[in-house]
């Protein structure tokens, strides 16, 4: 998938682009309104990641062009300003989400793979792999007839499961994928959204004869097997 970010906060920029080229997206960067404008004309995204404060255009009056060409792409609005009116003025012209900074990069990648997913249709809405079912609009994992609602990370790290059936994931992978840390820094949290996922759907069915598909791997991670339910 494609993402033009337009950002000219060169620390925020590289931030953003580390995450989603870790989740395997493309990323154009422009610095300035007025480039990114003329770039989201010109070419075609997925969805465009773009900054309210911005030299040469604002990111309201970016936004504001792009919808007066009729672009449909779909836009996340990024801003220090937490004001309701300022909120109110992207939506009206025409945001599809506003996020404020500072934000969690893993937030960010799940708002704007909604975002893509309801402009192409509920086919993509839901993640199904033996027997669980993923809604990533409502973030909220289905395993038999019990239903959970997920945390940001939680949601994060199962999606990435099931998209790769079978893969093992060291717990390295998952601090990378997840928490977009590039080292292991000694701690269990990985280990612990595990055993929380675990709680909330696999102690809660009644069917014991179905194993949950989050497998430990000892010694070396986890994965999520591929099994008919």
């Amino acid at each position: 998938m494609n993402i033009l970010l337009i950002e000219d906060e060169k620390n925020i920029a590289d931030f953003i682009i580390s995450g989603f080229e870790s989740e395997g997206f493309t990323v154009h960067h422009d610095s300035d309104g007025f480039r990114g404008l003329n770039t989201a004309l010109i070419k075609k995204f997925d969805a465009i990641v773009l900054d309210v404060s911005m030299p040469l255009m604002d990111g309201f009056e970016v936004l504001g062009e792009i919808r007066r060409k009729g672009l449909k792409t779909p836009i996340m609005m990024l801003t220090a300003r937490t004001e309701l009116i300022d909120r109110l003025k992207g939506f009206e012209k025409g945001a599809d989400d506003y996020l404020a900074k500072p934000f969690f990069i893993e937030e960010l990648i799940v708002r704007v793979k909604t975002l893509i997913a309801r402009q192409s249709g509920s086919a993509h809405a839901f993640i199904s792999q033996s027997g669980l079912t993923l809604n990533r609009f409502s973030r909220v994992a289905q395993w038999g007839e019990h239903a959970a609602p997920l945390t940001q990370r939680e949601f994060v790290l199962l999606e990435c499961m099931m998209l790769s059936p079978g893969q093992i994931f060291s717990r390295q992978q998952i601090l990378k994928q997840v928490w977009n840390v590039d080292f292991d820094p000694g701690t269990n949290v990985v280990d612990v959204c595990i055993q929380r996922l675990r709680r909330k759907l696999d102690d809660a069915r009644p069917d014991a004869l179905q194993a949950f598909p989050l497998e430990t791997i000892r010694g070396v991670g986890y994965r999520f097997n591929n099994v008919s339910p």
